[in-house]
């Protein structure tokens, strides 16, 4: 039963191939932009708003800690990816450094994390497209506004709407839908931008006070609930942070590109570390001009927190504006990480892992079958659950996914110190730690319910692996060299 470490030749991953080939069509401004794009979205614009609720202004602690970790995540996806530059992110890097089993549990918790944030995103954008559309006085009925989760809720049809024409766009072909992408990203941080310049002149630093009024927050177990018999509340600066860890992952969504780079060997460093860099440094300012401009509970309920703090300012069309943005920009995010999705199934299906007739690419060099399939899944996933529930628990399969690469990091410069890099993490030992670290502390921050069903979801993974999956790969059948 030697199945469950049989690892991948990185250099027979990183070979031609004659399966079904995605074009080459994308350069470093437009991964820079994806990144962008994948980062700044439902996180900054309407996870604030629960952060703050969590963590009160030392929300601003737990970005600057969520972005720490995904920093150095960044790093070691960076390394890797110029060394693996094919579809499938962090599942491929696993799938050669740490064994198929590991990949596995990988590559299942990244489709749980990427279904789940496509979800979460339009129902965040379903709630400034409401608020758009009252500003207009179009009054959606409230059974086609909401889920099921809200008093005459029945399904969030805007959130379902969008998926589709998020997907509508994908099918066209990657460098159209990229260069779209690019100027919808332009739209968005320009919009930020401009919040920030409206907001900072009614700065007030007594909303800053009391400044952690929560605490850091206690960790929590997998059905602690159960075994107590009592309710588990997360709340603090730690229950913050797990939560808008959601904030700044999407950076990973370059990497599942790097089949479709020109130079990944340049390109996808530069699209990785240089889109971390430009938005932890909008979002820590955006943050403080939030906190700064309207005192913490007046939004942390909101749906749309930046439009709120612009109409309580006084500055109705700012905020129509802001809400207009949300509306034409928040699709980026999902074009994002629908585009990910794709790539890591097409990946997993290439290796035997899930059946290979997802693999098909269209003449317009697009997984086309695995692109609908799962449009279909998020749809039916932002149609009826709530925006918080779904970011908490897209969180706990990006955790695992980030610890993977910062132990394939570690483990393949000690494996392979002499392999050729075209990128180095700096400070590696540091780097990788820090990465593993913060993903468990991370995890055992997020609510006991959300450990749970991520446990349940992978317990799900682990029979489909042992009934089908481990006898049917690519390794299994001896139609590639094990490395």
């Amino acid at each position: 039963m030697a199945f469950w470490n049989r690892r991948r030749s990185i250099d027979a991953l990183v070979a031609p191939h004659s399966g079904p080939a995605l074009k080459k069509t994308l350069s470093w401004p437009h991964l820079v932009a994806l990144g962008v794009g994948a980062i700044v979205g439902t996180g900054i614009l309407t996870l604030i708003g629960v952060g703050a609720g969590l963590a009160g202004p030392a929300v601003m602690i737990s970005f600057a800690l969520a972005g720490l970790v995904c920093a150095c995540a960044a790093l070691a996806y960076a390394e890797l990816a110029t060394m693996m530059p094919a579809a499938g992110s962090a599942y491929t890097y696993s799938y050669a450094v740490l064994g198929e089993l590991i990949a596995w549990i990988v590559g299942w918790s990244l489709i749980l994390e990427y279904s789940l944030v496509v979800s979460a995103v339009a129902v965040g954008w379903s709630g400034y497209a409401t608020g758009f559309l009252a500003g207009m006085g179009v009054e959606l009925p409230a059974m086609l506004a909401a889920g099921p989760h809200v008093e005459g809720g029945l399904i969030n049809l805007p959130a379902v709407f969008i998926i589709a024409v998020v997907t509508g766009l994908l099918l066209l072909g990657t460098r159209e839908s990229a260069t779209l992408n690019a100027i919808l990203v332009v739209i968005k941080v320009a919009a930020l931008v401009a919040f920030v310049a409206i907001a900072l002149p009614t700065f007030n630093s007594a909303n800053f006070t009391p400044f952690m009024p929560n605490g850091f927050g206690a960790p929590s177990l997998p059905f602690m609930e159960q075994i107590t018999g009592q309710p588990v509340v997360q709340t603090g600066v730690m229950a913050a942070a797990a939560i808008i860890f959601f904030a700044f992952y999407g950076f990973d969504a370059i990497s599942t590109a790097a089949e479709e780079t020109k130079k990944p060997e340049r390109d996808l460093a530069i699209g990785i570390v240089g889109s971390m860099v430009v938005c932890t440094a909008l979002y820590l300012v955006v943050a403080a001009a939030a906190i700064g401009a309207r005192p913490v509970a007046s939004f942390a309920e909101s749906p749309e927190p930046l439009a709120l703090i612009l109409r309580e300012l006084g500055q109705g069309t700012a905020a129509q504006w802001i809400a207009v943005s949300a509306v034409v920009a928040l699709p980026t995010v999902l074009l994002a990480f629908l585009f990910g999705q794709s790539r890591i199934f097409l990946g997993m299906a290439r290796d035997g892992l899930l059946p290979r007739r997802l693999a098909r690419v269209s003449v317009r060099g697009v997984p086309a079958v695995v692109t609908i399939f799962t449009a279909i899944v998020v749809g039916a996933l932002a149609g009826v659950m709530r925006l918080d529930e779904l970011a908490s628990l897209a969180n706990a399969g990006t955790l695992a996914a980030f610890g993977a690469v910062g132990v394939c990091l570690i483990v393949l410069r000690l494996r392979e110190p002499n392999r050729k890099r075209l990128f180095k993490a700096p400070l590696w030992p540091l780097v990788g730690a820090i990465t593993i670290i913060g993903c468990i502390v991370f995890f055992f921050s997020l609510r006991g319910s959300t450990q749970q069903w991520f446990l349940i979801w992978n317990g799900v993974g682990l029979v489909v692996y042992f009934a089908w999956s481990a006898w049917n790969s690519r390794l299994a059948k001896g139609e590639e060299a094990e490395g």
